[in-house]
Order: structure tokens, then C-alpha cells, then sequence
């Protein structure tokens, strides 16, 4: 890991003041890892579940600035009453574990950061930036436990999150390791 670089961060509730930058910023960083190609990764169905994640309450987006360079994002919505966050999971999860207010559980639907500042905690960074401020007791995240032999998943592991289950919620979606890490206790 190199020396952390210098960052400011922007918090974001609108998702129109950003959406080029995030649509932007996504296919630079799955174009770098060939996955433009495939559906799932293309930029249309990326902006579609960016529109339907910033269409629920809650939606936050924090951008990572080096200078007046925007280096990388992450987003997170908390899960409603009436979420289907847990319907894809493919076992079965405690009596209550799914049960969801809008305040219980976080989901982090992206992190992002373009290569000059990956592998400099840039990453890390953004993500404490956006749960720091939040009041959820819990975050969540799905990873693809395959990308890059396992070391995205282990570096979610290595920032407190477990994994609690494999879930694929959409067709064309890979098989992703359900992750779960505590924020604050109720």
C-alpha cells in the first residue's frame, strides 16, 4: 500500500447533482477490470439500480476528491419495511434477522475507485466517510467472492464485515457473499 492520499469528501443526497460523475466514474472502473461487456456491469443497468436505489429514503452518496479530482464513490440506502434485499438469499437466516424498519440495516450498493488510488486505503476512506455519520445499528453489502481470486471479499472481511450467506438477485447477477457488519448496537 502506498501513502494515503490527501482527501476531501462530498456528501450527496440528490442523486441528479452527481449522476454523470457516478455513471462516469463506474465505467472507468469496471471498464479497467473487462467487465463492461458483461450486462450486469454495462452503464444502463448500472444506472438503472442507481435510479432505484436513489429513489428510496435515505439515499447518501459520498465522493472521494484528491484535489478537485473525483477519485471514488460509495453509496447506501437504508432497507425498508417492504424490502427485497433478503428475498434472493439462498439460505435460510434466523427468525428476524430480515426484519427491516428503515433505520435497522444500511445497504452499501457501491464502492468504487478509479486505479491511480486503488491500494492506498482510498476505498476504505470513502466507506467509514459514509457510515460514520449513519444512525442504522447494521450495514450489508453483497460481493462477488470470485473477483480478483478473493481479495475484494477479504478486505471486507478485514474492515469488520462477516459473511451470512450467498444470494444472486438478479438473473444475470453473480452468486454474491452476503456480508453483514454491526455499527452500533440497538
Amino acid at each position: 500500500m502506498t501513502t494515503p492520499a490527501p482527501l476531501t469528501f462530498r456528501h450527496v443526497t440528490n442523486v441528479d447533482d452527481v449522476r454523470q460523475l457516478l455513471l462516469d466514474i463506474h465505467a472507468a472502473v469496471r471498464g479497467d477490470f473487462g467487465l463492461l461487456e458483461r450486462p450486469f456491469y454495462s452503464v444502463e443497468r448500472f444506472n438503472e439500480r442507481l435510479t432505484s436505489h436513489s429513489s428510496a429514503p435515505g439515499w447518501e452518496a459520498v465522493i472521494g476528491y484528491a484535489e478537485e479530482e473525483a477519485v471514488g464513490f460509495a453509496y447506501a440506502t437504508p432497507l425498508g419495511p417492504k424490502t427485497r434485499w433478503w428475498e434472493a438469499m439462498r439460505e435460510a437466516l434466523p427468525e428476524g434477522y430480515t426484519t427491516e424498519t428503515g433505520t435497522r440495516t444500511l445497504a452499501l450498493n457501491e464502492v468504487v475507485v478509479r486505479k491511480p488510488w486503488r491500494g492506498t486505503d482510498v476505498a476504505h476512506r470513502i466507506h467509514e466517510e459514509l457510515i460514520s455519520g449513519r444512525s442504522e445499528e447494521r450495514v450489508t453489502l453483497l460481493v462477488n467472492p470470485l473477483f480478483s481470486d478473493g481479495r475484494l471479499k477479504a478486505r471486507y472481511e478485514a474492515w469488520g464485515y462477516e459473511q451470512i450467506g450467498t444470494q444472486q438477485p438478479f438473473p444475470d447477477s453473480p452468486v454474491f457473499a452476503s456480508m453483514m457488519r454491526t455499527l452500533r448496537t440497538s
